[in-house]
């Protein structure tokens, strides 16, 4: 271990938690499977919140809050729905505490709910309630919703960011008049997914459908953008999912169509989470520590004065003062003009959290009228000038933000696998990345390979599914129904 950071050659789980711990990103609460959002990791999440609000408002939909708690029976409508989430759930069963005769405090039994409350693991049972109360006519269609919320899943196996018991999300829920407006809807969102996975993350993603023992409890398709993480494992990055009429069905939330006639109304559900996060991690990260794309680091530019004297400081942070000024209107910028810390200290600090690039200021500097900058993706060194110093760290985020992605996007090209019979199937899940194979879908096969080894259908893409016509499957031997995507996988 070198400074606080485990090679990631040697023990990958473990340099992810030190790129976490270093960064200051997250740490363990008290609650077994919870964890703190340090302020770094929380701004980071605020980036990405503000980003995707935008996109959501850009597409019609307005945002809107419902209950934490849900009542128990609300679950059980909706058959497949709880049997998907029915293991993961926290019960709320009384509503008050007392004083217990050997201290502390204790559940009064006389405060015991009549109706135990679940609180959400997803929101879908909360909301349609509430749209059977909303929705009469054609006229009150479509709903655009979304909500920013947390949620509780009661997970036995835990890491931070990716899979933890309580995580915030934003979740989206909208009905519609038609099957065609609702499967347009579920796929309008996939695109806005990918749009930011690609072009704010930096994270390359593969759009594709899930198979049936993937999908969402509850939905009819569920879509999706998976990502590869370094290790060559993927990582869900977000889905939508088409319900049909489920929901519907379960809470009878009807309309009147424009001909006088009611049917159930068709519905849509898509999220992204905070393993958002743990995906930008463990895409761009390296030995040193956290790696972040400019547009979603808190500190885009860091500004490092260095001096010796008095006079030499006066100078160079009127310089940094100035840089800053010249850059805040557009970049978000940090002077660190801490005198107790030495600069090749500072250098390390901030490279361990992830920062673009940072400026260096000495008096050379300040007489050049100029700044030298370094790169987070490393690189040699190179000078700007203050006159364009907005137009020079502009440039040089722009780079770092396309070779960020372009590394990824190599990453997973070069570790696709095209397994052509289960013998080189087992050979290639062990080397990582993604293996593409002709398939016939068959739910028990595919719990054969799972059990055999670890790796499930990350999706079937939703480009080139043409080229299964005609092609046997590399498991069966039967005639091919899909392409399909296997790894490994968070």
């Amino acid at each position: 271990m070198a400074d606080g950071i485990t090679p990631r050659a040697s023990d990958y789980s473990q340099w992810y938690l030190d790129v976490i711990a270093q960064a200051e990103l997250a740490d363990y609460s008290p609650v077994k499977g919870c964890m703190v959002f340090r302020p770094h990791g929380f701004a980071i999440w605020d980036l990405m919140k503000t980003d995707l609000d935008a996109r959501f408002k850009d597409t019609g939909h307005v945002n809107a809050y419902f209950p934490l708690l849900i009542p128990v029976s609300f679950l059980s409508k909706e058959a497949e729905h709880v049997e998907g989430f029915a293991k993961e759930c926290a019960v709320v069963t009384h509503h008050r505490l007392r004083a217990a005769e050997g201290g502390g405090v204790e559940p009064d039994p006389a405060s015991k709910l009549e109706e135990p409350l679940v609180i959400r693991p997803t929101s879908e049972t909360i909301i349609w309630h509430m749209y059977g109360q909303w929705i009469q006519s054609w006229r009150d269609l479509p709903i655009l919703i979304n909500q920013w919320a947390n949620v509780v899943r009661w997970e036995m196996k835990t890491r931070p960011f990716l899979r933890t018991a309580e995580f915030l999300w934003q979740e989206g829920h909208t009905a519609h008049a038609t099957r065609e407006e609702a499967v347009a809807e579920t796929k309008q969102m996939l695109d806005v997914y990918e749009a930011f996975a690609q072009n704010i993350l930096a994270m390359p993603v593969v759009k594709g459908v899930k198979s049936a023992s993937e999908r969402f409890a509850g939905a009819l398709d569920t879509y999706c953008i998976e990502a590869l993480m370094q290790n060559g494992w993927a990582l869900q990055a977000g889905t939508s999912h088409f319900l049909g009429q489920n929901f519907a069905k379960a809470f009878d939330v009807t309309f009147q169509n424009t001909e006088g006639v009611r049917e159930h109304v068709w519905a849509t559900s898509w999220g992204v989470s905070t393993r958002m996060i743990g995906a930008v991690i463990m895409t761009h990260s390296d030995d040193t520590g956290l790696v972040l794309p400019p547009k979603v680091a808190p500190v885009q530019v860091v500004i490092t004065p260095i001096w010796k004297t008095d006079a030499e400081k006066d100078l160079v942070l009127a310089h940094a003062d100035k840089v800053k000024a010249a850059l805040s209107p557009e970049f978000r910028v940090k002077i660190d003009a801490r005198d107790t810390v030495k600069p090749g200290a500072k250098y390390f600090e901030w490279e361990r959290k992830g920062v673009p690039l940072r400026l260096e200021i000495g008096p050379r500097d300040v007489a050049g009228d100029s700044v030298f900058a370094a790169p987070r993706t490393g690189g040699k060194k190179f000078g700007i000038a203050a006159a364009t110093i907005r137009d020079g760290v502009r440039a040089a985020l722009d780079a770092i933000q396309a070779e960020l992605f372009q590394r990824a996007l190599t990453r997973r090209t070069e570790t696709l696998r095209t397994s052509v019979d289960y013998a080189s199937f087992k050979e290639d899940v062990e080397k990582g990345g993604f293996i593409q194979v002709y398939w016939c879908d068959d739910a028990a096969n595919e719990a054969t390979i799972k059990e055999e080894t670890r790796a499930t259908i990350r999706c079937y893409p939703l480009e080139g599914q043409e080229q299964a016509v005609g092609k046997t499957c590399f498991y069966s031997g039967r005639p091919a129904t899909h392409v399909a995507l296997f790894a490994r996988a968070y």
